[in-house]
């Protein structure tokens, strides 16, 4: 059975025309982008040439940042509409961008140990069986390449902060979009990730501003947090 939730797939594909709009249902994307942009590139030690793979790519808001960072790119989503809309957007950008719909599961299997760089942002707190994105993920970077996660802890905090105060009260993200059952907590991942053989290289949190929409890092992974691990070099 293919790792995913077919009503979590719906609710992207039910917004996938907005993927683009930075005041749409998709502004948190587009503020929290630059973030994640310079975390991974300063962690893998830039981006050029290298051949980067992004896990649950949506619209491709990711994916396009990372090419411009002179990557060649891999994005993979399993809804079609949002992969339609990076699809046309990439050609308007003047992009080369692979996109294609299949799980990180089946394509572990088919190109093992393939990319430089693997990204999964976002993505985790949706899947039915993270563990087992984490291990695909894991298979999909080469021996020495660097892996990495984003996503909500699962705390009290976390609760008033991501699922209230950004769906309910500031409208950052539609009603429902996070189930709190799902989230993620730090030392799961660890745990996890260190089952499928990755090494951990650094948490980070990010803390966001509503006033100035901008995100920062910080220590506290209370909330929403980054992970960068590694697959350990022959």
């Amino acid at each position: 059975m293919l790792n995913m939730d077919p009503n979590e797939v719906q609710k992207f594909e039910n917004l996938a025309h907005r993927w683009w709009d930075p005041s749409g249902e998709f502004r948190p994307l587009h503020d929290i982008n630059p973030l994640r942009l310079d975390f991974i590139a300063d962690a893998a030690g830039g981006l050029a040439g290298k051949r980067v793979l992004d896990v649950g790519t949506g619209g491709g808001i990711l994916a396009e940042s990372m090419a411009r960072a002179g990557a060649q790119v891999t994005g993979i989503d399993m809804g079609r509409a949002p992969l339609a809309v990076a699809e046309l957007h990439a050609q308007d950008s003047g992009l080369a961008i692979d996109y294609r719909q299949i799980s990180a599961e089946e394509l572990a299997a088919e190109q093992p140990g393939a990319f430089d760089v693997v990204a999964c942002m976002e993505v985790l707190e949706h899947v039915p069986d993270p563990a087992s994105t984490i291990a695909a993920c894991a298979r999909l970077a080469r021996p020495g390449g660097h892996v990495f996660f984003a996503t909500i802890n699962r705390n009290p905090k976390s609760y008033l902060f991501a699922i209230v105060g950004a769906e309910y009260v500031l409208g950052l993200l539609p009603k429902g979009t996070h189930d709190y059952a799902k989230l993620i907590r730090p030392s799961e991942m660890l745990r996890w990730a260190e089952n499928a053989g990755l090494q951990v290289r650094g948490f980070k949190g990010m803390a966001y501003n509503p006033l100035t929409r901008r995100f920062s890092l910080t220590r506290d992974v209370s909330v929403n947090y980054l992970a960068h691990f590694q697959r350990p070099p022959l």
